[in-house]
């Protein structure tokens, strides 16, 4: 063997070596989620005729968490509470903020007067200014926890849940996580109307003091109405906690694997899908690349609408004056062969397009 040859071959295993080191150590980073089922012990939160909403939040939390332990092997699955106990506002934060967590999902369900006509329907939110009084109504009965709380305007800086001037400091607060709630509580919205076929009040923004608290992404997730009987029945149900467990759960899979391909984590992991499952997807080099299309549209959808069915995030080119939808994207077609079995249950036109310099091969 020639100098030069031996030269090379122990460079190569230098390398091997070193990436296969590399890989080891970026999948044994662990990442953490802490699941906060609202209210508890004496504080019931929202009542309806026969069920109470700190019962309801905690069996979906426990479910959620279950889902993500099962198929997440690198996730740390943390809870503010397990059982029917009381939690401080406060103390929920600083559950999170101590195991330096990667997200933050709240889950609560929402309720109207007796005396107003209930409305139904699932709801995410990220801290912000509330830009409706709906909004502000969410979080002022949200945070009246407090109340159950002993020296709760000393232990909050003077914040009263039901003056609204007490609400300014949200218009000012800068969210540096804001981007990666606004993914996460959109991918969960989305799961929660197109899986568990839910009522869709949307994404909002509103001053909530736990997601206030917590320096990390964060959602807080209003499951439904409480006070709608129709929806309560659908709510303390079973079947409907399940449903709504697996949703919020295919909203957190889609955010976990975009947050791993943009760590560059890489596993042979393989999470057992309860609803659509995202498409292959590597970044492209600048060469030939290759997604699959699902329809046609005249005019510009949003990520998370309807017409999507749930699959996302989805991209757009436009071809003659419309705008042309597609999902996934590889670097090798075979990729998607799989995938695209999948996406023809929901778009059975769907098909393969290749794109070269970001440009659609015809």
């Amino acid at each position: 063997m020639k100098p030069s040859e031996r030269i090379l071959i122990l460079l190569l295993g230098v390398f091997l070596t070193f990436f296969y080191t590399t890989s080891l150590s970026a999948q044994s980073r662990s990442f953490t989620v802490v699941i906060d089922p609202g209210h508890g012990g004496r504080d019931p939160g929202a009542l309806g005729s026969t069920s109470k909403e700190k019962d309801i939040v905690l069996s979906v939390g426990l479910k959620l968490g279950k889902l993500i332990e099962n198929n997440h092997p690198d996730v740390t699955v943390l809870y503010t509470r397990d059982k029917d106990v009381f939690v401080p506002l406060n103390q929920r934060a600083s559950i999170a903020n101590k195991a330096h967590a990667d997200l933050f999902i709240s889950i609560h369900c929402n309720a109207l007067d007796r005396k107003r006509t209930s409305p139904q329907g699932v709801e995410t939110f990220i801290l912000g200014l509330h830009r409706s009084n709906d909004n502000l109504d969410v979080a002022k009965a949200e945070n009246a926890v407090i109340m159950y709380e002993e020296d709760y305007s000393v232990k909050y800086e003077g914040f009263n849940p039901n003056e609204p001037e007490s609400y300014i400091i949200f218009e000012f607060m800068a969210n540096e996580f804001l981007d990666q709630s606004v993914q996460l509580a959109s991918l969960v919205q989305n799961q929660l109307v197109s899986s568990s076929k839910r009522v869709n009040r949307n994404v909002r923004q509103a001053g909530f003091l736990v997601l206030r608290e917590v320096a990390m992404p964060s959602i807080l997730v209003e499951l439904g109405y409480i006070s709608n009987k129709q929806e309560e029945s659908y709510l303390k149900s079973s079947n409907g906690q399940t449903s709504l467990a697996n949703s919020i759960y295919n909203g957190f899979r889609e955010y976990k694997r975009e947050h791993d391909k943009k760590s560059f984590i890489f596993s042979n992991q393989s999470p057992r899908p309860t609803g659509n499952r995202p498409a292959a997807t590597a970044p492209s080099s600048g060469g030939k690349e290759y997604r699959i299309q699902i329809f046609a549209s005249a005019s510009k959808l949003e990520n998370g609408a309807p017409e999507f069915k749930g699959l996302g995030p989805v991209d757009f080119y436009n071809d003659g004056g419309s705008y042309k939808y597609t999902y996934g994207k590889t670097d090798n077609p075979n990729d998607l062969k799989s995938e695209l079995r999948e996406v023809k249950k929901k778009f059975k036109d769907a098909f393969i397009v290749e794109f070269e310099n970001g440009k659609r091969v015809k």
